[in-house]
């Protein structure tokens, strides 16, 4: 939570300077980029901690710390951003914003549900750390050729 709130009040910021589709784009692709090493490296850096903390409580946050930290800040700058670049005029800045923050917030509960459930079921997390990739690979891509797209 700490890291979507440094991320928020990061990409709040980001967004005041010439915001575009196309540094949207890179958002989304620099998450992917620092997500996906985690497939790698998870082992190595778990290993790491517990071999220094045994207390599992301890140890968990802190390898979790180590393993999240940088992309959950970085995905959490997309959702401020995200606003800035739909909000039209001041008089439908609420609505934009509540629209994204439900949008965001059903995401997250149909997400933790369906990760909860089944996919830890179905496939090995670094299956779902590399589709989640692709997504913001995807996702980034798309936000790219958008922005080409609407400047041509």
């Amino acid at each position: 939570m700490l890291s979507l709130s440094i991320g928020y009040l990061v990409g709040g910021r980001l967004s005041l300077h010439h915001p575009s589709l196309g540094r949207f784009s890179i958002i989304f692709l620099t998450a992917a980029v620092c997500l996906y090493p985690l497939v790698y490296f998870n082992e190595d850096i778990m290993v790491w901690v517990f071999e220094r903390i045994e207390d599992p409580r301890y140890g968990s946050l802190v390898a979790s710390g180590f393993l999240f930290i940088v992309p959950t800040v970085i995905m959490g700058m997309i959702s401020p951003y995200s606003v800035r670049l739909l909000v039209q005029t001041t008089e439908s800045s609420g609505q934009v914003a509540g629209f994204l923050y439900f949008v965001s917030t059903l995401g997250s509960a149909l997400g933790t549900l369906a990760t909860s459930f089944y996919l830890v079921l179905w496939f090995e997390m670094n299956t779902i750390l590399t589709l989640l990739t692709l997504a913001l690979l995807a996702m980034g891509l798309l936000a790219a050729f958008a922005s080409r797209w609407s400047a041509s």
